[in-house]
C-alpha cells in the first residue's frame, strides 16, 4: 500500500469514532501493536526531543525501504508512534520525504493533544522525515 493508502485508511477507522475518549482508547490499542525498537535502541540518540515523554525510533533500510520501531514509556505517545510507524514504514525513503501528513488534522489528532504532546507529534514526524532524508541522501551516493 502507498502511504496515502494507508493514511486515507487510518483517517476512515478514526471516522467510525463518535468521541475523542473513544479515540483516545484507538490510540491506546493502536499503541500495544507497535513494532518495539530493540533494547540495544534505546539510546540517547535514537530519543526524540521535543516529546513530554520518553520516545525512541530507530529506522533502518531493508531492500529500499525503511523499517522503523519504536517505543515510549507512556501509552498515548505509543499510540501516535504508531500511527506513525504504520504509515511510512515500510516505504521508500523518496516516498516519505514526500509524503504530506495531512491526515494527522484529518484524524483531530494535533487540536485534541496538550501543546507538549502536540509538539512531540511533530517531533516524531520531523525525526521520521530525517531518517529518509538520511538514506536517501547515502543512496544516492
Amino acid at each position: 500500500m502507498t502511504i496515502k493508502e494507508i493514511q486515507n485508511e487510518i483517517i476512515d477507522e478514526f471516522s467510525m469514532f463518535d468521541d475523542w475518549m473513544q479515540r483516545y482508547e484507538y490510540i491506546i490499542e493502536l499503541g500495544k501493536t507497535l513494532p518495539l525498537i530493540k533494547e540495544e535502541y534505546k539510546t540517547d540518540e535514537n530519543l526524540i526531543k521535543g516529546c513530554q515523554s520518553k520516545v525512541w525510533l530507530q529506522g533502518e533500510e531493508k531492500e529500499d525501504k525503511i523499517v522503523f520501531t519504536a517505543d515510549s514509556d507512556a501509552i498515548l505517545t505509543k499510540g501516535i508512534i504508531a500511527i506513525l510507524i504504520r504509515a511510512f514504514s515500510n516505504q521508500k525513503a523518496s516516498d516519505i520525504i514526500n509524503a504530506d501528513t495531512d491526515f494527522i488534522d484529518e484524524i483531530g489528532l494535533k487540536e485534541h493533544l496538550s501543546a507538549t504532546r502536540a509538539n512531540g507529534l511533530v517531533s516524531m514526524i520531523k525525526n521520521i522525515k530525517m531518517y529518509a532524508l538520511a538514506f536517501d541522501a547515502k543512496n544516492k551516493n
